[in-house]
């Protein structure tokens, strides 16, 4: 792809990602959620949900780790190469075929339960479609790039373009040389964070940390008569009433 895809898209998508979270806080918190569909069906959403959220937690965490913090870092601290692209390997297999076996449950679920199938907007199936396009390209990034077709070091190429879109001076051109994999999981992944806030995924920004300021409950129950020890009287008698006046 030329280089102005790679230097416009990700302004693009970063700055539909944060004017339309805003929008969508000022025009829709009551929307600010998942939808659950737990209520229709528990027994797959119990196994893929954790396999998905966990995986997810690893997915993030290694794209920390490979984009985010520079290669002379790891260098500075004794991390080899070799020894990098050991770990990026074995824990990112893991948490990429986690991830995928999770949504791919997941889907199976949401299109095999009727209930849960009507409940799918339309803007749920391009997220599902985006986001599992995004973790299949990167988990072939991660196994095709190291094991299937040699080693490739995304840390010279990739890892600097993204950082770079942060400064003042980014470098497009980085990305043009990178394997056709690289490159589609990182237009994917940008359309992905465009389409962000107009999904139910906003709600991973959200945090139940109201419930720690907000004031105690107060419940008052109905006084019980001591004089009849049961609360409630059955149903063919009569209640027991206070004399009156």
């Amino acid at each position: 792809m030329p280089a102005t895809v790679w230097a416009t898209l990700p302004y693009i998508a970063f700055t539909s990602f944060v004017l339309g979270h805003l929008w969508r806080y000022r025009s829709d918190q009551f929307g600010w959620t998942t939808r659950s569909s737990q209520i229709y069906e528990s027994r797959l959403l119990r196994l893929g949900s954790p396999l998905f959220h966990f995986g997810m937690l690893g997915v993030i965490g290694g794209h920390v780790l490979g984009v985010l913090i520079p290669q002379s870092w790891t260098d500075a601290i004794g991390v080899s190469e070799q020894l990098y692209h050991v770990v990026a390997v074995s824990a990112g297999s893991v948490a990429g075929v986690a991830v995928i076996a999770g949504i791919g449950i997941l889907l199976y679920r949401r299109l095999t339960v009727v209930a849960v199938r009507r409940a799918t907007t339309t803007n749920d199936k391009l997220m599902y479609v985006l986001l599992a396009s995004a973790l299949v390209t990167g988990l072939l990034n991660t196994v095709g790039s190291n094991l299937l077709w040699g080693t490739y070091n995304y840390r010279e190429t990739v890892s600097p373009w993204f950082r770079s879109i942060f400064t003042a001076h980014p470098q497009p051109e980085l990305m043009v040389g990178t394997p056709w994999t690289f490159q589609a999981h990182g237009v994917i992944v940008l359309v992905l964070i465009g389409f962000w806030p107009y999904t139910r995924l906003v709600h991973m920004f959200s945090a139940p940390l109201g419930y720690f300021i907000r004031p105690y409950v107060v419940y008052r129950g109905k006084p019980i008569d001591t004089a009849n020890k049961r609360k409630y009287a059955r149903a063919w008698q009569s209640p027991v009433l206070p004399p009156t006046r």
